[in-house]
């Protein structure tokens, strides 16, 4: 079951977009935050409050383990990485991104028939 409960196994878009980038390499939430704001190409920018809490259900969920980063020439820092069921859930993920793909691509096509005169101006 995934942390909001409306996708099993699939997840949400926002954490199969948390996961790719945990995948790549365990990062702290700041640095979290601003890679998944840049994969969403500016698109409602996420607030720090929200991807914390996003991130506590995913932890809570197993699908995250942190540890605190205690680099004495900052500030202690919680550090996030994906767990087994993590990677799981992203190689999951992959149907439903191709399904929103898919729609995404039906109403550019709609578009481009109905509203192509619309679209040069």
């Amino acid at each position: 079951m995934s942390v909001s409960g409306r996708s099993p196994r699939g997840g949400s878009l926002v954490q199969l977009l948390i996961l790719r980038t945990l995948f790549l390499s365990p990062m702290h939430g700041y640095k979290l935050l601003g890679e998944v704001n840049e994969l969403m190409a500016g698109r409602r920018p996420m607030k720090t409050g929200s991807l914390y809490t996003i991130l506590r259900r995913m932890e809570k969920a197993g699908l995250l383990e942190s540890e605190w980063d205690e680099d004495h020439s900052r500030l202690d820092r919680r550090v996030y990485k994906l767990s087994k069921e993590g990677v799981e859930m992203l190689k999951d993920g992959r149907k439903r991104v191709e399904e929103q793909k898919r729609a995404l691509d039906e109403m550019i096509a709609f578009y481009n028939e109905h509203f192509k005169e619309d679209l040069n101006s």
